[in-house]
């Protein structure tokens, strides 16, 4: 599925939606690795990245929010990049500094009605085997939505120790 295709990307999340009944967590994960620098890079390739990594967020939390109940969470895929950024990948720096800022203001907006959302951002490289497998990744952002309203915080940094 091509998650920049607003239309499609609301009527499978609404029809999962329809199916299930609710909606608890929704996690979101894409990026654009594009191999330019911020020379390289033009501007509709970098708003195409954007368009991706970020902006199919809004659309994939619209199509979710009607079943979505108090309690229910949003998580998103950080990375270091948002901080520091790589020259090679000029784009997924950008890409993920946005998506840390539109996920804390998500998290302003749903908290008013029960609903927390926070990013997880991976301080490292992902490698099987490593303190940044996969698994450990995953076992991060389940214990990140897991976390109590009170104690809720819109970016958790996974270092590899956590």
């Amino acid at each position: 599925m091509d998650l920049t295709d607003s239309d499609a990307l609301t009527h499978a999340i609404k029809r999962f939606g329809e199916h299930t009944g609710t909606i608890n967590h929704l996690h979101f994960n894409p990026s654009a690795f594009t191999d330019k620098d911020a020379l390289e890079l033009n501007a509709d390739e970098l708003l195409a990245d954007v368009r991706l990594g970020v902006a199919s967020l809004v659309t994939a939390v619209q199509a979710a929010r009607p079943f979505m109940p108090a309690g229910a969470r949003v998580t998103a895929t950080g990375n270091a990049t948002a901080d520091k950024p790589w020259k090679r990948a000029a784009s997924l720096g950008v890409q993920k500094a946005a998506l840390r800022n539109l996920v804390t203001a998500l998290d302003m907006r749903l908290a008013e009605d029960g609903i927390r959302a926070c990013t997880v951002t991976v301080a490292g490289t992902i490698r099987t085997g490593t303190a940044f497998d996969p698994s450990l990744i995953a076992d991060a952002i389940y214990a990140a939505s897991q976390s109590e309203s009170e104690f809720w915080e819109p970016e958790i940094r996974f270092d590899g120790r956590n």
